[in-house]
């Protein structure tokens, strides 16, 4: 399955390097010299990694054959997309968005909504549940909060902290904002990829 693992952005410089919006917690891994990705919304259907940096805290990659700003620029809203199953991983605990989505919300045994997305953010990755009252929660994905994630079986299992829920659903104080205020196009949370890798 198809995963976006990235959008790109515009041109840096003017050797062909662009900035990409990222959605993968393994740019290094996602990133790496001669990484191949499947490109929707540009002319070209295929790029491969040429080099990639960080610049602070924006990963600036150059693609082969894309030498200069203006080639660069007609990348501008790209999307790149890895196959996941070719992809090897190593970490149990890592899994995709395709992977959560749809899974049974439970709280002591009992249904309380249902995973409709994952949100990857900069200090952590969060569940988006559709609780059964049609609120949304956000759930902060971590060991302590969700102990148990159980596809073959289709539910997870969250011990939420006193108030959670209420605080967490849309409208109120809490509700998080990953801040960069970018929708990918694909009409699903900003980071559509992997969370935990």
């Amino acid at each position: 399955m198809d995963v976006l693992v990235a959008r790109i952005g515009k041109p840096h410089g003017i050797k062909g390097e662009v900035t990409v919006q990222l959605f993968t917690d393994a740019p290094e891994d996602r990133f790496d010299t001669g990484e191949v990705f499947r490109v929707e919304g540009a002319a070209v259907t295929e790029l491969t990694v040429g080099q990639a940096r960080w610049n602070k805290d924006i990963l600036i990659v150059g693609f082969e054959r894309i030498g200069d700003r203006n080639q660069a620029e007609t990348l501008r809203g790209a999307r790149l997309f890895i196959d996941t199953s070719e992809v090897q991983d190593e970490d149990d605990d890592a899994w995709y968005e395709h992977e959560l989505v749809g899974l049974d919300a439970r709280v002591d045994g009992v249904s309380v909504g249902t995973v409709t997305a994952l949100r990857t953010m900069a200090v952590q990755d969060l569940l988006v549940v559709e609780l059964t009252d049609g609120h949304e929660a956000y759930v902060p994905f971590v060991g302590d909060i969700v102990p148990e994630v159980n596809p073959e079986e289709g539910f997870i299992v969250i011990t939420p902290p006193a108030g959670l829920f209420e605080l967490n659903t849309p409208g109120s104080n809490q509700a998080p904002d990953d801040g960069d205020g970018v929708d990918d196009g694909s009409g699903a949370r900003p980071g559509s990829g992997e969370a935990l890798r």
